[in-house]
C-alpha cells in the first residue's frame, strides 16, 4: 500500500511539471519571432536563437545576400521585401517610393505575405495579375491604394469587395477569377523562397543596394540620405534630384 502511494504522488508531480511547463511554452510563443517556412507553416525559433523583436531584421542575419544588386543597367536601387497587410509596409510604402522618383532610381519590390496574414497573399496574387495582364503602372497604383486602405480591409470578404470597386473605379474589366492558372500565385511564391533565401525575418525588409555593397534601411525616415549617400558615392545621378513627391500627392485617388 505504502508503495502505490508513492508511485501515485511521483506520477501526480510529474502531471504538474508537464502542465506548468506547457502553460509556460505558450507564455514564450508571445515574445519570439514566428519563422517562416517554405511550405506556408510557422515554426518556433529555438530558444537559444530567440531575437530581440526590436533589432533589424528580428536579430537574424541574412543569409544569400548575392541577390542583392541593381538591375541591368542601374548603379543605384532600393531593394524591398514587403506585405500587403503589413502596417509598417503601409507606413514606407510613400517613402521608398517618394526617394526612388525623387533620385530616379528602381524600386526592386518582392512580395513577402506572412501566413499569419488573413488576406495579403491574395492581394499580392491580385497586384501580380495586374501587373502582369494589365499594365505595371496600375499594379503599383493598386499596391497604394491597398495600402492607403489597409485598416478598412480586415478580411478576405473585404479585399474581394476592395477590388471590385477597384476595377470599376480605372475603368478596368475585372476577371470572374483572377489568376485562374495559378501563374500568378507562382510568381508570389516565387519571391516569398527568395525572402527565405535571404533570411527575411520581419518586413519591410528594405536596402539601398549598389553593384558593390548593399546597406539596410534600419529607419526608414533616414532612406533619403542613404539613397543621395550611395547615389553620390556611385555618380549615379548628375543631374540635381527632382523634389520630393508629397505625401498627399502619393496616397492621391486611394479608395475609400
Amino acid at each position: 500500500m505504502k508503495r502505490y502511494w508513492i508511485v501515485l504522488a511521483v506520477a501526480a508531480v510529474v502531471v504538474a511539471v508537464v502542465a506548468y511547463r506547457y502553460a509556460r511554452r505558450d507564455q514564450v510563443v508571445g515574445e519570439e519571432v514566428v519563422v517562416m517556412q517554405p511550405g506556408g507553416g510557422g515554426a518556433q525559433a529555438p530558444a537559444s536563437q530567440t531575437p530581440k523583436a526590436n533589432l533589424p531584421n528580428a536579430g537574424y542575419p541574412f543569409l544569400d545576400t548575392s541577390i542583392l544588386k541593381p538591375p541591368a543597367g542601374a548603379k543605384v536601387a532600393i531593394y524591398e521585401f514587403e506585405d500587403l497587410e503589413c502596417p509598417a509596409c503601409a507606413r514606407a510604402y510613400p517613402i521608398v517610393h517618394a526617394a526612388a522618383a525623387q533620385y530616379k532610381i528602381p524600386v526592386v519590390r518582392h512580395d513577402y505575405p506572412w501566413f499569419f496574414h488573413v488576406w495579403s497573399f491574395d492581394a499580392a496574387v491580385t497586384a501580380r495579375y495586374i501587373q502582369d495582364k494589365v499594365s505595371p503602372q496600375l499594379a503599383d497604383e493598386f499596391r497604394r491604394d491597398v495600402f492607403a486602405n489597409q485598416t478598412l480591409i480586415a478580411s478576405k470578404d473585404d479585399l474581394g469587395r476592395f477590388t471590385t470597386k477597384w476595377f470599376q473605379e480605372h475603368g478596368k474589366t475585372m476577371p470572374f477569377v483572377i489568376d485562374p492558372d495559378g501563374a500568378c500565385k507562382q510568381e508570389v511564391e516565387a519571391d516569398h523562397a527568395l525572402g527565405d533565401r535571404l533570411g527575411v525575418h520581419s518586413t519591410p525588409c528594405i536596402f539601398v543596394v549598389t553593384q558593390n555593397k548593399w546597406v539596410q534601411v534600419n529607419d526608414v525616415s533616414q532612406l533619403d540620405r542613404m539613397v543621395e549617400a550611395a547615389v553620390t558615392e556611385t555618380g549615379a545621378v548628375s543631374a540635381i534630384p527632382v523634389a520630393p513627391i508629397p505625401w498627399s500627392e502619393m496616397l492621391r485617388g486611394a479608395v475609400v
